[in-house]
């Protein structure tokens, strides 16, 4: 990876002060290569009068950088200097700067990322510019808040299509117009080109079109109605809710090869990644999570969209929002109406992971001075906590005053910048509340508050006393007095930043009198906690028999139960008549087994004895995610990891034998996928693989039959020629990758060194993409190959460092996030750890990733001993 100069919020503040910029007029050509691209830019700015004679800097990345002209006298391509070209002496007035560049094709879905389809030979390239990749395309002065207009054409490839920002016509010879966008940030255009397979529809007299690759068509047909009943019901929504109406010329959604977020917001183009179209068989939970993704990509039209951050520092503005009204607009708009406990179950607890972790930040920061910096807080914080935050603000504002003041921030700032003040007074002029102190203890600081009671009764009352203990960090926190890494582990923190008030829900719970399994609903209290102190609840009557905290999940807090709710839990979880409420307790249960407060085999045979009876499909997925991947791969000791996975296997095959009868097909799935995921022979799922079949159906789909022969790798039950074979049944992207991961999972020293090499090889032309590299790493680790593997242990840290340095963020984030020896739980991968934090200098994005596996991993280590 070659040199890039981030830019700092000082010189953006800068920049801001000097220019406004108009309007850019874009040209590429995507017929010179297979390398690169032509990218024309012609930029038309002002200085202002009392910014005169002053230097700036435009940005770009080219391969070539061929010529450059300013006001129509040249300058010297060679003053480049790394990614910014210096522009100096600027006099006051109005500017025009032309630039003709080549442009390197990306493999890691940074910048025009260029994918062959496996399956047909044809060729689809699209753009993701967020944050700072807009300069790998054209040149641009890279920051939010100088919008401006867009004007491109593209030229491409006969038999192709443009899709871009705006309503593309086709001139003829390969040539396509957009029309020219709104005022946009640059981090927002966007360009997908290909022999795309398009379905286009209107709605509210705006096309809207769905596309993919053409090897997907008839899987995408299949959903067409789903997705197109799903964008017409939040776009309906969304204007019932909004003031202002959508800002743009159309609406299109375009499903593409290889892309490294779950979606991206470029107004009038969403992108999204193609896994969304369905090849195999899904469960309508993953359906619910697509509807959420597609309401959620549309909420930022307008909040992200028509209203941008003005610096990096409110990214949570764009993604709180838009995570807050993707669950609420699915459930109300959608069939989709449980979404709160797919949130609680899944999006929930990488919210509280994230902010126990060292990196934790508050979800408004103060100080994000750079945009590697910024990169690294799109996490459970900004995202999960912020959303949360958000529901908790509607849920003590209420929800007129709530959207009257989301109202009052469009009308204020469309096709402009705003802040966090600015956000925070819109709100504050709906309502009398006092919206900047909440500000002030939900956004500005950190950790997750506890919450706590004790219930006790005597002469025919009963007495509730609840307690606030603020957030407690547990186990590892930053405190560079610590040692030379800036890590402590193993230690407790008494507060790790400021508590928080909330407003809950208290369920009160009885035994059935006509079935012991189950529970009633007493009564649902509603409390209002303040920041410091405790309160006490006191009634008439028996005793309840379980008492849930946050029942409703309206706040962000852990919760704790009494010891006799803990054993009515333990009894009876599954006779809790809603599924939130579940959710809520399963969430509080897998916090206590993290934070070392409930042993790992409890969880588990709580697991056993009522998952069998569950029947949420979110729940289920959710807690078979946390037994296996955490429980049984990490948090036990190895010598405890095969009781773990009969009893896991034992689990699926209640469920399995329970859905024989064919009424929930995505339950059975789900147990299907983790019997295979959890099994320690190789039998049973050797015989569906060539029968083609579980009996009593699923069919094996391409996913089930990747699924089924990775983990007969991992058993050394398979070998190069089955995964080959499987390979050309499969030849698609899909398979591609399915293979990749087979391979690296043989329990063969061959198999590793050339996935080993594959991974962190240091030529160029033999890199792995973004989907191919984390397939690969995926593989790679197996707890039952800790010995084969261990001498990788050592290695992993340098060659991740300079794999992420030579190829840039997406790798890094796949090298930490995905690469990492997980399974390794044990001192030596720690120290080994600390030690390439403080003396190796890794890029911001694969430190921010090896601080978090670090810290997962002490806390693995404590919770073994426990």
């Amino acid at each position: 990876m070659s040199c890039m100069s981030v830019l700092t919020r000082d010189e953006a503040q800068i920049r801001a002060q000097l220019l406004d910029v108009h309007r850019y007029t874009v040209e590429l050509d995507l017929t010179t290569g297979d390398e690169t691209f032509d990218s024309r830019t012609v930029i038309q700015f002002t200085t202002r009068a009392d910014q005169a004679d002053t230097d700036t800097f435009v940005e770009i990345k080219p391969a070539e950088l061929r010529s450059v002209t300013l006001d129509g006298q040249p300058l010297d391509p060679e003053s480049l200097d790394e990614n910014r070209l210096p522009l100096k002496n600027l006099t006051a007035g109005e500017h025009e700067l032309r630039l003709d560049a080549a442009m390197r094709y990306s493999r890691t879905g940074e910048g025009m990322h260029r994918f062959t389809d496996p399956s047909d030979g044809e060729t689809y390239v699209y753009t993701q510019l967020f944050m700072e990749d807009v300069q790998r395309v054209f040149a641009a002065f890279d920051q939010p808040d100088l919008k401006a207009v867009f004007d491109l054409s593209v030229k491409a490839p006969e038999g192709w299509t443009v899709l871009a920002n705006g309503i593309t016509e086709h001139l003829g010879d390969g040539r396509w117009q957009a029309a020219p966008t709104p005022p946009i940030s640059t981090y927002l255009v966007a360009v997908a080109a290909g022999p795309w397979h398009s379905v286009r529809t209107e709605h509210r007299g705006l096309p809207f079109g769905l596309h993919c690759r053409r090897s997907l068509a008839p899987y995408l047909d299949t959903d067409t109605d789903e997705l197109f009943e799903v964008t017409r019901a939040c776009f309906d929504r969304y204007h019932e809710k909004f003031d202002e109406p959508y800002p743009f010329d159309s609406y299109d959604q375009a499903f593409v090869p290889e892309f490294n977020a779950g979606a991206m917001e470029n107004p009038g183009l969403v992108t999204f990644r193609d896994e969304f179209v369905y090849r195999s068989a899904v469960t309508d939970t993953e359906r619910q999570t697509r509807a959420m993704v597609i309401a959620h990509e549309m909420a930022h039209m307008w909040f992200g969209d028509l209203v941008t951050l003005r610096w990096w520092d409110d990214i949570w503005l764009n993604e709180s929002f838009a995570e807050y009204m993707g669950y609420q607009t699915c459930a109300e708009a959608t069939r989709f109406t449980d979404t709160w406990t797919d949130f609680g179950v899944a999006r929930k607890a990488w919210g509280y992971d994230a902010d126990q972790r060292p990196s934790t930040h508050p979800v408004a920061p103060e100080a994000v001075d750079d945009t590697a910096a910024a990169l690294l807080n799109f996490d459970g914080i900004s995202y999960a906590k912020g959303a949360s935050a958000l529901r908790q603000l509607v849920a003590w504002l209420g929800e007129k005053d709530f959207l009257a003041g989301i109202n009052t921030h469009f009308a204020r700032h469309k096709f402009a910048n705003a802040t966090l003040a600015d956000f925070i007074d819109s709100l504050a002029s709906a309502t009398e509340r006092d919206v900047h102190a909440w500000a002030d203890t939900w956004l500005r600081t950190t950790g997750v508050d506890t919450l706590t009671c004790e219930l006790r009764s005597a002469d025919g009352h009963w007495h509730l006393d609840l307690r606030h203990l603020g957030s407690r960090g547990v186990w590892s926190q930053p405190d560079p007095t610590k040692n030379r890494s800036g890590l402590t582990h193993l230690a407790t923190l008494e507060s790790a930043g400021g508590s928080r008030p909330h407003r809950i829900g208290i369920g009160l719970y009885d035994h059935d009198l006509h079935d012991p399994r189950s529970l009633t609903r007493r009564n649902l209290l509603e409390a209002d906690i303040p920041s410091t102190g405790d309160i006490g609840i006191s009634s008439a009557g028996p005793r309840p028999a379980l008492v849930v905290l946050n029942d409703g999940d309206l706040t962000y807090a852990k919760v704790r139960f009494d010891t006799d709710s803990l054993a009515t839990v333990q009894a009876n979880l599954a006779g809790l008549p809603e599924p939130l409420t579940r959710a809520v307790v399963w969430n509080a249960l897998r916090d206590a087994v993290r934070d070392g407060e409930l042993a790992a085999t409890a969880y588990l045979e709580t697991a056993r004895t009522h998952l069998p009876h569950e029947t949420d499909l979110a729940i289920v997925q959710g807690v078979l995610a946390f037994a296996t991947t955490q429980i049984a791969d990490r948090y036990l000791p190895s010598d405890r990891r095969p009781a773990a996975l009969a009893t896991l296997s034992s689990l699926c095959r209640d469920l399995i034998r329970r859905t024989e009868d064919g009424d929930n097909p995505g339950l059975r799935l789900i147990a299907v996928r983790h019997f295979i995921d959890v099994a320690a022979h190789p039998d049973t799922i050797a015989a569906w693989l060539a029968d083609g079949t579980v009996p009593g159906g699923p069919e094996l789909d391409p996913e089930l039959r990747w699924r089924v022969l990775g983990r007969l790798a991992v058993l050394g039950a398979v070998d190069e020629a089955a995964i080959a074979a499987e390979l050309e049944r499969d030849p698609s992207a899909t398979g591609q990758e399915g293979a990749a991961r087979c391979r690296a999972a043989l329990p063969d020293e061959e198999a590793k060194a050339k996935a080993w090499a594959a991974m962190f090889a240091t030529d160029d032309s033999t890199d792995l993409s973004n989907y191919l590299f984390t397939a690969t790493a995926q593989g790679f680790w197996q707890p039952e190959q800790a010995d084969l593997v261990r001498q990788y242990v050592p290695r992993y840290y340098p060659d991740a460092v300079a794999v992420a340095a030579r190829r840039g963020p997406a790798i890094a984030d796949a090298a930490g996030r995905y690469a990492f020896p997980a399974y390794a739980v044990d001192a030596d991968t720690l120290r080994l750890g600390e030690e390439c934090l403080r003396d190796s200098a890794p890029i911001p994005a694969l430190r921010r990733k090896l601080v978090d596996q670090l810290d997962d991993l002490a806390r693995a280590l404590r919770v073994r001993e426990s």
